[in-house]
């Protein structure tokens, strides 16, 4: 059996009133933090495990001896403050915070599930002061809160901790320049400088250059030290407190990975074979039992050097070894994208592929080795890359553009509205579309893109419910599409394959029935609403109540004859999307079903994600929005009967 085990916070006080040095007090600390990151991240199942071992060590330093926000108060005017602007290293921030009693343990253990930590920074969490959001935000915000200090008289300084890489991103330089020339002197801008981006180390990506060289040229006071070293971090902290003329930057030389020797930057990027595999994600039980082991024999180690009795660890979850996970085994949609991009970046020469620093997780990696000259790695800089794709697509190629929809369709809306008042062709696929996964939290989940590239004239949104319909969306595009279009992509594999049936044609404004029914119907998109819809057929199938299922992936086009045709005689029609209320395939329905003589007047019911999206599992996410399976059988029944149905919900 696996065992997960946690260090309580009493074990940490027990440290803390010990009599030992200073630093080697801070390093027991740190590794034991360093223990608690990694059994969170295992037994949440992911997380960001690489960047929160290169920022652990300072994080510890600063919360333990280098602010006074502790001994004041996290609601103390006076009080120093400190936040994370990259936002992966979010585990091992909740680990200091824990070893403080800062964070209860209940939610301390619970990463990314439901009333539990989120995989982001999330000010929901005590301790945690800002929310992190698309990269690159953090100095400007830190930078607000420094001015909020001054003009409230308060004292306090504001520390902001950003990536290396996260430095490609354009904000960030526009933050640089207005925080010293607006002579906002209380805020330390921290440079985790571990070298490495999701997969490749950073000079691969986007060379910084000389970074002090930059700092110094936009008005801040730079210093450098080993950011694993308590000593040094003491003397840079204690120098740069004194300086109160311009902004402070300390860049920190970290090893992403640190203390874990199989996860640390150089011998990782070596096994790798170049591509660092402890971004994201977590260890399989054999690495998580060898990295724990290291971990622990480290810390067991310093217990009997300073004669401290032998450390305390309890059990969280204990299960059995290596289970057969989904996503092993399970179809992914963006498996299917990558092939299909290969096999049509041969057929057309034109196609020029854009990433931004999220190659691997777009399945960009065939189409990056087969035909480097046509594939433009772009960094952690949304908005470049899409003028850049405007740039190529007024000269005769055809851009495909690829990022985290909520990313690449809100912060570069801009520039994409630009692109389509020019009437040029460009395909943007929008990946990690939708409610799920929901671990990471609001700041990955993309529930906007469907309106935001909706509302530009003729250019047509689709998502694909598996692998032969995301070929058949991608041909779609390339060869008969004369307009922008975009590709929404679901990330995680498929709960389900998508049954398609085996005359179905995928054909302009039209979907297909994956489920007969007779009493009303429903329509929605990509793998996981439609695994929920068909889940909402068999239950509501227990009942005596025929639901028809219709997986619909064009999500603002809809032929009204078809529709027609397909809702038939129901009188109440239902639409899920994975979307937030407006704006979505809901309402391109709404708009079908107005404009036709023969459907208007029948009743739609939109179901969708309201409020801010919840962080945590997939059931329990979808099952606290309602649209799990299950509740969407209880709420179309009650939509039906207009009573609660509690003995379906018990049924399911």
């Amino acid at each position: 059996m696996l065992e997960i085990r946690l260090i309580a916070a009493k074990e940490f006080q027990r440290v803390r009133e010990t009599g030992i040095d200073a630093h080697d007090k801070l390093r027991l600390l740190a590794d034991m933090c360093c223990a608690n990151t990694l059994a969170t991240v295992k037994r949440a199942g992911s997380g960001h495990l690489g960047s929160s071992f290169s920022s652990l060590d300072i994080v510890t330093w600063l919360y333990h001896v280098g602010m006074n926000t502790l001994d004041l108060g996290f609601d103390h005017p006076d009080r120093d403050i400190y936040f994370s602007s990259k936002g992966h290293d979010a585990p091992a921030c909740y680990a200091v915070l824990y070893s403080l009693g800062v964070i209860p343990k209940g939610q301390f253990i619970n990463l990314r599930r439901l009333g539990g930590t989120h995989g982001h920074p999330d000010v929901s969490i005590p301790g945690i002061e800002t929310n992190s959001g698309s990269l690159g935000m953090g100095i400007s915000k830190a930078k607000g809160m420094a001015l909020a200090k001054k003009l409230k008289g308060a004292g306090g300084q504001v520390f902001v901790m950003t990536g290396d890489g996260e430095l490609q991103e354009g904000q960030i330089w526009e933050s640089l320049q207005t925080t010293a020339h607006q002579s906002v002197n209380n805020i330390t801008a921290i440079v985790d400088m571990n070298r490495i981006q999701s997969d490749k180390p950073v000079e691969e990506i986007i060379d910084l250059g000389d970074l002090e060289k930059k700092f110094e040229t936009f008005g801040w006071h730079v210093a450098r030290c080993n950011g694993h070293h308590f000593a040094e971090l003491e003397r840079v902290f204690g120098e740069l407190r004194q300086i109160n003329d311009r902004p402070k930057v300390l860049i920190a030389d970290t090893i992403k990975g640190k203390g874990v020797s199989f996860m640390e930057g150089p011998a990782a990027l070596k096994a790798g074979e170049g591509l660092y595999p402890w971004h994201s994600g977590a260890p399989n039980d054999e690495l998580f039992e060898a990295g724990y082991a290291e971990i622990s024999d480290r810390i067991n180690k310093q217990f009997d050097i300073f004669g401290l009795r032998r450390l305390n660890t309890e059990v969280i979850e204990c299960r059995k070894k290596n289970r057969v996970r989904l996503k092993d085994v399970a179809e992914k949609v963006v498996t299917a994208y990558g092939q299909a991009l290969l096999d049509l970046g041969h057929e057309r020469q034109d196609i020029v592929v854009l990433d931004a620093d999220l190659s691997a997780d777009c399945g960009l990696r065939p189409f990056e080795k087969a035909y480097p000259d046509r594939f433009i790695e772009s960094g952690i800089a949304e908005q470049d890359m899409v003028s850049t794709a405007g740039g190529l697509a007024l000269h005769g190629c055809l851009p495909i553009v690829n990022s985290f929809g909520v990313f690449l369709a809100s912060r570069s809306n801009e520039q994409i509205y630009n692109n389509a008042t020019e009437r040029t062709k460009i395909i943007y696929v929008s990946h990690y579309a939708g409610l799920i996964p929901a671990g990471p939290g609001k700041s990955h989940q993309c529930l906007r893109d469907i309106s935001l590239f909706g509302a530009l004239p003729e250019c047509v949104v689709l998502e694909p419910g598996n692998a032969l319909e995301t070929r058949q969306v991608l041909e779609w595009c390339v060869n008969e599409a004369e307009q922008n279009c975009m590709i929404r992509l679901a990330i995680g594999p498929s709960p389900r394959v998508i049954p398609v049936t085996e005359d179905y044609r995928f054909s302009f404004g039209k979907g297909n029935v994956l489920n007969e029914g007779t009493d009303t119907v429903l329509f929605s998109y990509g793998p996981v609403m439609l695994n929920e819809a068909l889940t909402a057929a068999e239950c509501l199938a227990k009942q005596g109540l025929s639901l028809k299922v219709i997986n619909m992936p064009w999500l603002n086009k809809v032929d009204v004859e078809w529709l027609e045709a397909t809702i038939g005689a129901c009188d109440t029609v239902f639409v899920l999307d994975d979307h937030a209320l407006y704006g979505g395939l809901g309402d391109s329905l709404l708009n079908g079903v107005m404009s036709s003589d023969t459907l208007r007047g029948r009743r739609l019911v939109k179901f969708a994600v309201e409020d801010h999206a919840a962080c945590g599992t997939p059931s329990e996410v979808l099952y606290y929005h309602g649209l799990s399976g299950e509740k969407l059988a209880v709420r179309i029944l009650q939509a039906m009967q207009d009573q609660p149905s509690k003995l379906l919900e018990a049924a399911c």
